[in-house]
């Protein structure tokens, strides 16, 4: 009996082991790949199954982080389905400029926005560009059935000659009177104008008044200077309506007549704004330009902004035009002095502007606007650091046209666009420099629209800015900014500037703008 107990615990002992061992292998089994862990468990991060490693994790399961385009410049990201700006685009809803923009600028929402809730610097109207005021035209300088005129600046009849002969441009113009002029006060904005442009037609609000006569204008200005008191009414009625080319020949005339230099008649009567507005008026286009350089860098300081301004917005013949008329009224070199006043990236964007050689053909070439975006992008954005010569090579040397075709294919390989990226990388004047041009080459009108509405925004007003822009745009596209103007701010050019200036000076301006 005792024997027979003792098997019986020996064979359950077995039995125990058994299962032991064949609960062991079954959990081992369990371990192994593949099976492991059981359907719906989630898998252990970062260990592929065996053998599945060069398809681990399986394609489009983990993108790439978001605006990193894939190595050898594929479409990746994909083009926003909205059309152009897309996510993160251009520019923030709360009106440009954008965070981090031009120094000086308002903080964001202190703009108005345009139409369609989109900021400043928003491309035009067109496929792809819903929502933006688009001026009816925008020609840019160099194209076919383009004419450049004498003096740089379009939109006028081609110069006659003058009373007594040759009409003084550039070397002639008789300069006496201006070197006293006063300086232009500091530019209170750190952006800049636009690249006139030349067109066989004018969208200025002056134009040259029919039925002209030269001595019959000189003898009214006389009169209205002679004896006790100044007629500004009867020189504001003169002034305002008659094309700047008019204006010489009037100037020409009066010393023809009476003996006198008109410029210093004008100066000795009237003072202030109004004889700013008036000097800026009487000064040949292109001498106006290099005399608000050369008064941009003279003394301690440099205007940067007014530098700015006219480098980097003027077609290829009015800069070169620019640069002998620096040359022969002020006996200096224009780069030397941009060299000696400025430095650094900022300094090299004004010198490439100065050789004039910005290419003006129409014609866009899509695939290298394909190309130039790319190059930008790895230049910015797709490295660590920024290549600011490629952006100045780029921006320096394509035709406006072709600019505007680069940003629409960089905001669709990048998901960005352009001008963001330039706030992104870049600082102070060669910032706004470069956003100058982008600006210009996306709606010139809305960018001088917009930097009178600044001029006149807020306590004080900027009147060089506003005076050099009313001057400039008189006989080139000032009636398209006005529109533009409208179309920002829900109120028109003239109602702001009438609410902003006074006297003799608000009617004088409110009659070349047309109003």
């Amino acid at each position: 009996m005792a024997l027979l107990l003792l098997y019986s615990f020996y064979q359950l002992g077995l039995e125990k082991k058994k299962k032991k061992e064949n609960d062991l292998t079954s959990f081992a089994s369990r371990m192994s790949y593949p099976g492991y862990p059981p359907t719906g468990y989630p898998p252990f991060p970062g260990y592929p199954p065996t053998g599945q490693e060069s398809s681990f994790p399986p394609p489009g399961q983990y993108p790439y982080p978001s605006g990193f385009p894939p190595m050898g410049g594929g479409a990746y990201p994909p083009a926003p389905s909205g059309g152009y700006p897309g996510a993160g685009g251009y520019p923030a809803p709360a009106g440009y400029p954008a965070p981090g923009g031009y120094p000086g600028a308002p903080h964001p929402g202190g703009a108005p926005s345009y139409p369609g809730g989109q900021g400043f610097g928003a491309p035009p109207g067109g496929a792809g560009f819903p929502g933006y005021p688009q001026p009816p035209t925008q020609s840019y300088g160099g194209g076919p059935a383009q004419v450049p005129l004498p003096g740089g600046f379009p939109g006028g009849a081609m110069p006659s000659q003058y009373p007594g002969g040759q009409s003084p441009y550039p070397s002639q113009i008789n300069t006496e009177s201006f070197p006293s002029y006063p300086v232009f006060s500091p530019v209170s904005l750190d952006y800049s104008s636009e690249p006139a442009a030349m067109t066989q037609g004018t969208h200025g609000t002056i134009r040259p008044a029919a039925n002209f006569d030269a001595m019959r204008d000189a003898e009214v200005l006389r009169k209205a200077m002679k004896g006790f008191g100044t007629d500004e009414q009867a020189i504001i009625d003169v002034v305002a309506n008659r094309s700047n080319d008019q204006r010489q020949k009037i100037k020409a005339a009066f010393k023809t007549m009476y003996g006198k230099d008109l410029i210093k008649d004008l100066k000795s009567e009237l003072s202030g704004n109004m004889e700013e507005l008036i000097l800026a008026l009487f000064m040949p286009p292109t001498y106006y330009d290099a005399w608000s350089l050369r008064n941009a860098m003279k003394g301690a300081g440099t205007q940067e902004r007014v530098l700015i301004e006219i480098l980097c917005t003027r077609t290829n013949q009015e800069i070169r035009e620019i640069v002998r008329c620096y040359q022969s009224e002020f006996g200096r070199d224009l780069e030397k002095d941009i060299r000696s006043d400025t430095s650094g990236h900022f300094e090299r964007l004004l010198v490439s502007m100065c050789q004039g050689n910005r290419d003006e053909n129409q014609n866009v070439n899509h695939q290298l606007a394909q190309e130039d975006a790319q190059r930008l992008y790895q230049a910015g954005e797709g490295r660590l650091g920024t290549d600011e010569s490629c952006f100045n090579m780029v921006l320096a040397t394509r035709s406006f046209p072709q600019l505007k075709a680069t940003m629409e294919a960089y905001s669709r390989m990048a998901n960005r666009d352009l001008l963001s990226s330039v706030s992104r990388e870049f600082s102070g004047n060669v910032e706004s420099g470069l956003k100058t041009i982008l600006q210009c080459a996306l709606n010139r009108p809305a960018f001088f629209a917009e930097r009178l509405y600044y001029s006149m925004k807020g306590a004080g007003t900027d009147d060089s800015t506003l005076v050099r822009i009313v001057v400039t745009r008189s006989e080139i596209d000032l009636v398209q900014i006005k529109q533009m103007f409208s179309q920002m701010y829900q109120k028109t050019l003239g109602t702001v500037i009438a609410s902003d200036t006074s006297g003799d000076y608000r009617k004088l301006l409110l009659a070349i703008v047309g109003q």
